[in-house]
């Protein structure tokens, strides 16, 4: 039972610290202005309304006999001192008793009034309309074949302190709950900003302006984020320097060695040689290219148009189709986008007759297909291709010459930017690689 409550609240609270926060703020103090205000109405405003309304029929009934009288001079005298005093209009009406009532049901006034009405005069000798007049009620009463007319003010029966109380109850605590969200802003916006950093930080962006605040804990905390992505980024960079520095110095030995095969006579030995080499450069390369999107990158806002049309140009190739109805902008970092984009093009280009491109938007995310006509991927292959190093030496790899780092750099910069990456087979009868990315 107690399972089940716990996970019906957990379902209509929010989700959000600030607005927890607030609703345990401010739910405590809606709860006793509530209390504070049934109790008030029920022990003073009602048995308050009531008395007076019991005065008031007390009086109308003391009126009603007076007429009933028939001493003129009596019921001339009455009426002009209850004109005067009370602020009392008194009628004797000869047209037929009204038969639509205008009561309302909610209203406490009206009860009273009913009730007392009723109990003094019976069921049907009387009519009352409270909302025809602003502040004047009407009763209408028959007595002894008499149709008396009574008007009188409503505050004979109702209260005038009531809406000065309940403005009292409000406004202070209207006042308090907005000083308590001003408060709580300043106190969960750390937390925001932390979070926000943090998020920034997962998908690659270098965090450079990120200042600690709010109270001590949150500060530690954040002071803490800021130490391990530091720690972080040097250690990337330490990674990305040393492999590029290695790749680049490995370079300078090769050259010499292709120099001294040039001058071999045996031309055989010397091709087979030069193609080992070839392979040799062709994995320093790949390894220069994952070293180069390892760098860090400001992130802005991209046009996704222009990034395909720029591959395009640079490729001047007809076998690149490129189908984008709208502009689509995400913000991302514009050379990693563009080196994914054209990994996946130049292989779709060197395993296939064609490549087709679509992208479109979705609620909040960017989905881009990249569709080939080539031999494919086997589907118990599509996770390892991902793996850095690995090669489909029986179907297709991401470059024929290279080691294997393609598709690892390609997913490597999705994920940097939140999104995800899918492969499947085309309607090509080829490779489809779905891209999804968030604005």
């Amino acid at each position: 039972m107690f399972y089940g409550l716990n996970k019906f609240f957990k379902k209509i609270l929010p989700k959000g610290l600030f607005y927890r926060s607030l609703i345990i703020v401010a739910a405590p103090t809606i709860i006793l202005q509530l209390i504070v205000t049934i109790v008030f109405f029920d022990s003073i405003w009602i048995k308050a309304n009531k008395g007076m309304t019991r005065s008031l029929v007390g009086e109308i009934k003391t009126l009603s006999d007076v007429y009933n009288s028939n001493n003129k001079n009596q019921i001339n005298y009455i009426t002009e001192i209850y004109k005067k005093n009370f602020d009392f209009v008194i009628n004797s009406k000869n047209e037929n008793f009204p038969e639509q009532k205008f009561e309302r049901r909610f209203s406490p006034m009206d009860r009273s009034l009913r009730r007392e009405l009723k109990s003094t005069f019976g069921n049907g000798n009387y009519w009352f309309n409270t909302i025809n007049y602003l502040d004047i009620v009407e009763v209408r009463i028959k007595s002894e074949g008499k149709h008396l007319q009574f008007f009188f003010p409503k505050e004979r029966i109702a209260t005038s302190s009531v809406r000065l109380f309940v403005l009292w109850i409000t406004l202070p605590s209207i006042i308090l709950i907005l000083i308590a969200i001003l408060f709580l802003k300043n106190q969960t916006r750390p937390i925001t900003n932390l979070a926000k950093a943090a998020q920034r930080f997962g998908k690659g962006d270098y965090i450079n302006e990120f200042r600690p605040s709010g109270a001590r804990e949150i500060r530690n905390a954040a002071y803490e984020f800021d130490r391990m992505a530091k720690r972080i980024n040097r250690h990337l960079n330490q990674r990305s320097e040393m492999l590029s520095g290695i790749s680049h110095d490995l370079r300078t030995p090769l050259t010499r060695l292709k120099l001294q095969l040039e001058m071999l006579k045996d031309k055989s030995v010397s091709q087979q040689m030069s193609k080992d080499i070839d392979e040799m450069e062709n994995m320093l390369n790949d390894y220069l290219q994952f070293a180069k999107s390892q760098i860090k990158e400001n992130t802005e806002k991209i046009k996704i148009n222009d990034i395909f049309f720029n591959i395009q140009k640079k490729l001047n190739t007809k076998n690149l189709d490129i189908e984008i109805n709208n502009e689509i902008h995400l913000h991302g970092r514009r050379q990693a986008l563009e080196r994914c984009f054209s990994n996946i093009i130049q292989n779709g280009l060197v395993y296939g007759n064609k490549v087709n491109i679509y992208a479109e938007k979705s609620l909040n995310r960017v989905v881009i297909l990249f569709q080939d006509d080539g031999p494919g991927i086997p589907p118990e292959h599509y996770r390892n291709v991902f793996k850095p190093f690995f090669r489909l030496d029986r179907s297709r790899s991401l470059n024929k010459s290279g080691v294997g780092l393609g598709l690892a750099i390609v997913e490597d910069i999705v994920n940097s930017h939140g999104g995800n990456i899918q492969l499947s087979k085309s309607p090509l009868n080829g490779l489809q690689v779905k891209i999804s990315l968030p604005f």
